[in-house]
């Protein structure tokens, strides 16, 4: 019989990302692997993509030593109720769910498991992702480890103390969203002034693209990069006097803050 050593509770883009990171690198065995989700469709293209066990019951993944909560924050605290008599005292739980501090997922585990928190994000859907992994009640530095090395499979991951993972959400877990925002109002601009849309796509992507691929190539400073760019009295110093005049960098600040705020707030409605 074949003994599962890693459940997934929640197999949507984030957990199916982390399934394919897994698997695909050889960090897990897929015949090692059961994964849960209501969709019975996306259970069936995970097991035809990736050659997994899927299951209708929630209790076969929690059942093993390791296991991923991936499920909405709205969902979390019902889904942990289910869970709860087939978690094992010494499982190691690794919850990516936004705003869920470990000592609620404790108290509603009955005090049993390892637990550690996540926060990945979408890059990790092409290997590219960024992953904070916080230690929780009774996690150990074996339990931490099997965490960074399940996350850098799709990406990288770093360690940070638990009580920043509301500023980790803030910053990189909502990050992606903020380029996405960026490259739309690029998109726009050139159109405005008479590119076509599909042309105006691919420059604003691609440059995109190719300032975060220098930025981690030259290891300079963002801002050493941006002097780099800006002559004086040229075009490029143009558009940042504009959005210094118009609070760019405090709007986005003020926005990140926004972010981590509603993380709180979403931790608060978990106790509610």
């Amino acid at each position: 019989m074949i003994e599962y050593t890693f459940g997934v509770i929640g197999a949507g883009n984030m957990g199916t990302a982390i399934l394919r990171g897994v698997v695909q690198s050889g960090v897990l065995d897929a015949k090692r692997i059961v994964a849960y989700d209501p969709n019975l469709k996306r259970e069936q293209e995970l097991a035809l993509d990736l050659g997994i066990l899927c299951s209708q019951d929630n209790r076969l993944p929690a059942s093993c030593p390791h296991v991923l909560l991936s499920v909405k924050p709205q969902v979390a605290c019902e889904v942990l109720r289910e869970i709860e008599p087939a978690v094992e005292p010494d499982t190691t739980i690794i919850s990516i769910v936004a705003g869920l501090p470990t000592t609620r997922i404790d108290e509603l585990l009955g005090g049993k498991g390892h637990i550690v928190r996540a926060m990945p994000n979408t890059p990790m859907l092409v290997g590219a992702g960024v992953t904070a992994v916080a230690a929780g009640p009774r996690a150990s530095h074996e339990d931490i480890h099997w965490a960074q090395r399940l996350f850098a499979a799709s990406g990288m991951a770093i360690v940070i103390n638990e009580a920043k993972m509301d500023a980790v959400t803030g910053l990189s877990g909502s990050g992606p969203a903020y380029l996405f925002y960026l490259i739309e109002s690029m998109i726009e601009a050139g159109v405005r002034e008479g590119m076509d849309p599909e042309i105006a796509e691919m420059l604003a992507t691609q440059t995109c693209i190719g300032a975060g691929k220098l930025l981690a190539a030259t290891r300079k400073t963002p801002k050493s990069l941006r002097e780099m760019v800006t002559t004086p009295g040229g075009t490029t110093e143009a558009a940042v006097k504009h959005m210094n005049a118009n609070r760019v960098h405090g709007i986005i600040a003020e926005a990140i803050s926004r972010a981590t705020e509603r993380c709180r707030e979403l931790g608060s409605e978990h106790h509610s």
